[in-house]
């Protein structure tokens, strides 16, 4: 049942080329949501492999404190969008978008038990991180991590085998949906409490540190852990310690059903980390070319400098909390305003 559900999501992916005049053209279906007006993204030429965005150098929406250490000549830059990465990363997105519609579908007829929360609208977040990092960085995560697990190498078959809670199944079938583990690629989790995996991260990135390897550790969470204590705690020993570590916000502006608005008195969470004078950016979750360029500079300054990084993804989730939530007709009508990473 598992390997045909995976099949059938495959077999529903587009084609990568058009053959247009005898030659193979990328399919204009391949274009990457952005920051851009519908303006700019017309004057994209897709078919020669461009890009519908455009990435903000680090002085755009950066914080980065002044006592980190200045860059050195030999600094890293992030690679080349090419036309085969962006063919990877659209299908990194697409496969997950596909994966989560139908666990949603599996969930409602009663196939996967327990809690099951989606990631469908916040695919660019993950999949642009994560595309930046080595086999052998570390990830940690919250209770929303099939997306993120798929994009750091984990098999689409096993985390699905984990929902059913089959043997074949990441965590053996014992975990479910908020319990994914996979020590062979450094995937150390996804963490019930909210919040939790913050000082664990912490503490990974501390290892790496300590066993002397270039390893980065890259903790996901969403906005509604920042109001806990272990938020705090973790940048500022983050920083003080200087541990290669690189907090991901994932901020769609809901914590469960509750707005930002209402539950955070400083909205910015970027700027959480000037009292820790922390480097710190701000970046269009939605676009996952942005993402992927954001995270190449924390990535360096974690392998080079071993310094921290809070990064505030601005996103969405097209979906409620959890598949428990019902039908919400104001997130309906912002859905309509809300631009999609994946068209």
């Amino acid at each position: 049942m598992v390997a045909y559900t995976i099949g059938y999501l495959f077999s529903r992916l587009p084609s990568a080329h058009l053959v247009v005049g005898g030659q193979a053209k990328l399919n204009p279906y391949f274009q990457i949501m952005s920051i851009q007006s519908t303006e700019q993204a017309q004057k994209t030429n897709v078919a020669s492999g461009g890009v519908a965005g455009v990435v903000e150098g680090e002085s755009n929406g950066s914080k980065a404190s002044g006592k980190s250490a200045k860059p050195k000549a030999n600094k890293a830059v992030a690679p080349a969008a090419d036309r085969e990465t962006l063919i990877n990363l659209y299908y990194q997105m697409l496969l997950i978008r596909r994966f989560e519609e139908k666990c949603a579908e599996s969930y409602s007829i009663g196939k996967i038990g327990g809690f099951c929360h989606l990631y469908i609208g916040q695919e660019a977040v993950g999949v642009g991180a994560i595309s930046v990092l080595r086999q052998d960085d570390y990830v940690l995560t919250s209770y929303r991590e099939h997306g993120q697990a798929i994009a750091k190498g984990m098999s689409p078959d096993a985390v699905m085998a984990e929902l059913y809670g089959k043997a074949g199944g990441c965590s053996q079938g014992k975990g479910g949906s908020m319990h994914l583990f996979n020590s062979e690629i450094n995937f150390m989790g996804g963490h019930a409490i909210v919040g939790g995996q913050i000082p664990l991260a912490t503490g990974v990135a501390f290892a790496a540190k300590y066993q002397e390897t270039d390893r980065v550790a890259v903790c996901f969470f969403g906005e509604a852990a920042v109001n806990q204590g272990a938020f705090h705690e973790s940048l500022n020993m983050a920083q003080l310690w200087k541990l290669p570590c690189i907090y991901i916000c994932e901020n769609n502006k809901y914590g469960m059903g509750t707005s930002l608005a209402r539950a955070m008195s400083a909205h910015d969470i970027s700027e959480k980390a000037l009292s820790y004078e922390m480097a710190s950016e701000v970046v269009d979750g939605m676009d996952v070319i942005a993402m992927r360029e954001c995270m190449q500079r924390a990535v360096d300054r974690a392998r080079r400098d071993s310094l921290p990084t809070l990064i505030e993804a601005r996103t969405y989730r097209f979906m409620g909390h959890s598949m428990s939530d019902p039908a919400n007709i104001g997130r309906a009508k912002r859905l309509k305003k809300t631009r999609s990473a994946i068209r």
